[in-house]
């Protein structure tokens, strides 16, 4: 079941070490299995957010606790030839019957498609809003277009 779902699945070690890696994770991101098992997650974080990830999965893999067993992550990932994608997933912690931290499986979707057009909407109502308090504004008389002006007999002067 977990090998053949079309969601990504990925379950990386207490050291964040790549230890399963399915199909559908092979067709989000690009990469065969084989190329990413025993592999740290980095190749798939961008890099400005990379200390970041690091710091929360260290405090999860020390705490035991994570809010994003019930609440979606949202966040950029990159793909196989440097593809920047928008991905979601929820995190469940694996343990030991000892109680150890063996690690951390997530589940993942690719959003890329429902993150751009809900970006592109976002734009359309910036634009919109704009045109709407431009609408609402007094007009200025334009520069160079002078009213003829009446003399008090009201003949053109």
């Amino acid at each position: 079941m977990v090998e053949e779902s079309p969601i990504a699945m990925i379950f990386a070690d207490r050291d964040g070490v790549i230890r399963l890696w399915n199909r559908g994770a092979e067709a989000m991101f690009g990469y065969q299995a084989e190329e990413v098992l025993g592999q740290t997650l980095d190749f798939l974080i961008p890099e400005r957010h990379r200390a970041r990830h690091w710091e929360g999965y260290q405090r999860t893999m020390e705490t035991g606790t994570t809010k994003y067993g019930h609440q979606v992550l949202a966040v950029p990932a990159i793909s196989k030839g440097g593809r920047r994608i928008s991905i979601e997933f929820n995190v469940a912690l694996l343990r030991a019957s000892t109680g150890e931290m063996l690690g951390a499986a997530a589940m993942i979707q690719d959003v890329t498609a429902r993150w751009e057009r809900d970006k592109a909407l976002r734009q359309r109502l910036t634009a919109a809003e704009a045109k709407l308090q431009e609408i609402g504004k007094p007009r200025e008389p334009e520069a160079g277009n002078h009213a003829a002006k009446v003399n008090t007999r009201g003949k053109r002067a």
